[in-house]
């Protein structure tokens, strides 16, 4: 009896053994370059360029009965990055190869806004490597008397070579004129927002290493400058020896939300972990946010970016953080009225969800009396678009743009 249990359980053991080998996980691709990113599964981004969107307006149900309807502006854009609203009601967008167009009475201007600088795109937006053209747009808090425009983009230095700038120049018409760099640096994907104090201020993405902990770079830091682009004498740095003067908080990663909190002032800024561990950041004069020794993600290949488990402990803490990644960009806070039901959320634009090409989205985020997050909903997430921007006009809508190849400027409205 006993040789006979002792055979039953070698076979069991066996079958066992054999159904783990078969279940074990399988190696993913990994893309060339030795950064140990996975290759994205395609499944869900049909022939490479991602859905189309519907050519009539599209209705919602939302969580909080905010029903809304969603109406395309136009999709006759090629990669839009960000979109600004002047005093009369028009609309500017840049376009990352390097273009800035116009929407007038709701129809775009099929001829671009002429004399902008000459930005230099390559590769595949969403991809390792990117290079955009014309990103981010600010209006000068001045703008309907001075006109003046600020755009960062990405600047050519000789046929192989490229920095960062922040040119500066006055809409006369559809034409740019005295436009010219007020700022240079290796910064790389740069958001640029006016705050309440009337400075300028920009992002800049992460150098290799442990750059975005050291001050004598401008790499993972956000910048705080005039708007002719000087240092303000009361930057945190401005004293202390070896730092750029010009750097107002350090830490970051890759920051594509920057946005005024309209009721305290403060700087919001969203910035992308690696695989996990976007964030939601309060700025404050001087503050570490932890980048890269700190995190709430796993680096590309799998492990913690942390070590041994998600932290954050001895830097500043984000207010919002995401597991899994949605690839967080553009960020407003909403205050107007056509959407009452969602007065004083958050909205920040999702390129793509866990990894995942084509499940980005718009996310809502609702706050307490604290700006404590309370819930969190995904819109429009059957439109499997990248949203890149998030913008309230001056009359109380929401406008968004996708970053794709028939890109789209989109407006919500309430559907009723």
């Amino acid at each position: 009896m006993k040789n006979r249990w002792t055979a039953l359980l070698a076979l069991t053991l066996a079958v066992t053994a054999g159904s783990y080998v078969g279940f074990a996980q399988k190696k993913v691709e990994l893309m060339p370059g030795g950064l140990g990113i996975p290759v994205a599964p395609r499944g869900l981004w049909p022939n490479g360029t991602g859905k189309k969107l519907p050519t009539t307006p599209m209705i919602y149900d939302t969580a909080e009965g905010q029903k809304i309807r969603v109406v395309v502006v136009t999709k006759a854009l090629a990669f839009p990055w960000s979109l600004a609203f002047t005093p009369n009601g028009d609309i500017l967008v840049t376009e990352r190869e390097g273009r800035l167009r116009l929407i007038h009475n709701g129809v775009l201007d099929p001829k671009p806004i002429s004399g902008g600088p000459v930005a230099r795109n390559l590769g595949t937006s969403g991809e390792p490597g990117a290079v955009h053209g014309y990103m981010d747009i600010a209006l000068h808090p001045n703008f309907a008397t001075n006109h003046l425009v600020y755009l960062s983009y990405t600047k050519p230095i000789d046929d192989k070579r490229q920095t960062v700038a922040i040119a500066r120049g006055r809409l006369e018409g559809n034409a740019l004129v005295d436009t010219k760099d007020i700022y240079v640096g290796d910064l790389g994907t740069s958001k640029i927002v006016f705050g309440k104090d009337g400075m300028l201020y920009v992002t800049s993405v992460a150098v290799g290493g442990n750059g975005a902990q050291e001050l004598g770079n401008v790499g993972g830091k956000v910048l705080r400058l005039k708007d002719d682009g000087s240092v303000p004498a009361d930057n945190p740095f401005v004293n202390r020896a070896g730092a750029k003067p010009e750097v107002y908080t350090l830490g970051h990663r890759s920051s594509l939300g920057l946005a005024v909190n309209p009721n305290t002032g403060e700087m919001w800024l969203n910035e992308n972990g690696p695989n996990g561990g976007d964030e939601i950041n309060i700025l404050k004069p001087g503050a570490n946010y932890g980048w890269p020794i700190v995190s709430y993600g796993r680096s590309y290949p799998g492990p913690w970016q942390a070590g041994k488990e998600a932290t954050h402990a001895g830097f500043e803490p984000p207010i919002v953080y995401w597991m899994p990644s949605i690839a967080v960009s553009g960020m407003a806070f909403y205050t107007g009225d056509k959407l009452p039901k969602w007065k004083g959320d958050v909205f920040v634009g999702s390129l793509r969800t866990g990894e995942i090409p084509g499940t980005g989205h718009l996310e809502r985020i609702l706050f307490n009396e604290k700006m404590e997050e309370l819930r969190r909903e995904s819109l429009l997430t059957n439109l499997g678009q990248r949203i890149r921007d998030v913008r309230q006009s001056p009359d109380g809508y929401l406008y968004l743009i996708t970053d794709m190849q028939e890109g789209a400027v989109l407006r919500i409205e309430p559907a009723q």
